[in-house]
């Protein structure tokens, strides 16, 4: 297994099983969530030594033979509504299979649910299946993401359907994919939802947002209904199908906050920390920072710290949007700005009025 690339050496679909399991070999292979249950004479006949399979479905005598092999398995976990072992990001269809029941029909709901009723109750085994969700999420992230150049858009949940804020939001979403950028949000509502937006149509005509954000605002806010919410999102789906990819990476800890349906991939997790951290790092080419309060105020200090540390390398570019926001009503700016006095980081940072200057903020701040 040492010469082989990291991605080599998993195997997260069917597809992918059936090629390598071909070769007459699983050894020192992962395995992840992948339903075995019809290859029995594959692993039969396979060598399986050393191979790892975590949450596949299979056959008594499959298990049997593979475990004589000395490969490891761990078991799918019954009445669980997620996948701990699962090697893909989510998508908005999984997520929010069985809407048309209602939002509380959802796998999403269902493992908030879950995580309600263990996150308090110590019990070591949910707190090992949270923790092997999460690490599944954030290596199936990473490979996702290998080479893209990221730029993350910050901004508060409260941001309504339908006002000029969310439009603004979304278009910057919208230009930013359309220069070849993959937009990663928090994953939630308001701002975030609309910079999502932006990449999702980011292929369509220009005239396809405005006609869209007339569809959203039929359901401006995610209360009082989730479900009214996410079905508006999935009728602009409908009506602009295949839209532009974008990353979505939401927390089952802020559960009342439910993910929103226009980033294609969604990196969900149980841990905030372990989002929070995943999504600014992650954001390699910059992060945008919208008007937003104490969430948004702790992930441009979050971002800020390594850069002044420069522990991850040179610093990434920041842009706060909204002078008057952040100057005057939560002025983040005139700290953050000392903070990167003679630093490398100087020049890392930008304050703009508007969504319009962020691209030309952004290009100013790139080094070569």
């Amino acid at each position: 297994m040492a010469d082989r690339d990291h991605a080599d050496y998993e195997i997260e679909t069917l597809a992918e099983f059936d090629q390598v399991v071909a070769r007459g070999s699983l050894s020192g292979y992962r395995i992840q969530s992948v339903n075995l249950l019809e290859r029995t004479f594959a692993l039969l006949s396979a060598d399986t030594s050393a191979a790892v399979f975590l949450g596949c479905p299979m056959e008594p005598d499959a298990a049997a033979k593979v475990r004589a092999d000395g490969a490891m398995v761990f078991p799918p976990v019954p009445d669980l509504p997620f996948d701990p072992y699962r090697g893909l990001l989510y998508s908005p269809e999984e997520l929010f299979t069985a809407l048309p029941s209602g939002y509380d029909a959802t796998p999403d709901a269902q493992a908030y649910a879950w995580f309600q009723e263990t996150r308090s109750d110590g019990d070591v085994l949910a707190s090992m299946l949270r923790a092997i969700h999460d690490d599944a999420v954030s290596d199936a992230l990473d490979e996702h993401l290998l080479g893209a150049r990221v730029v993350g858009v910050m901004g508060g949940h409260a941001m309504t359907r339908g006002g000029e804020d969310y439009r603004g939001a979304a278009e910057l979403g919208r230009t930013l994919a359309r220069a070849g950028l993959t937009v990663a949000t928090g994953g939630g509502p308001g701002a975030m939802e609309a910079a999502n937006l932006g990449a999702y149509l980011a292929p369509a005509p220009d005239a396809a947002l405005g006609e869209a954000l007339r569809l959203l605002a039929k359901a401006p806010s995610f209360t009082p209904s989730v479900t009214d919410w996410a079905q508006a999102a999935f009728a602009v789906r409908e009506r602009w199908p295949g839209g532009g990819t974008s990353v979505g990476i939401p927390t089952w800890f802020y559960g009342h906050e439910p993910p929103n349906a226009f980033a294609s991939h969604i990196a969900k997790y149980f841990a905030n920390a372990t989002r929070e951290d995943g999504l600014l790092a992650r954001s390699n080419a910059g992060v945008v920072f919208l008007p937003g309060a104490a969430g948004t105020v702790q992930e441009i200090f979050d971002n800020a710290t390594p850069n002044y540390y420069e522990s991850r390398g040179e610093p990434t570019p920041m842009v706060l949007v909204d002078r008057r926001h952040w100057t005057e009503h939560l002025p983040a700016w005139p700290l953050l700005r000392s903070l990167a006095r003679d630093r490398s980081m100087e020049d890392r940072i930008a304050l703009v009025d508007s969504v319009t200057e962020v691209p030309e903020a952004l290009t100013a701040m790139r080094r070569p």
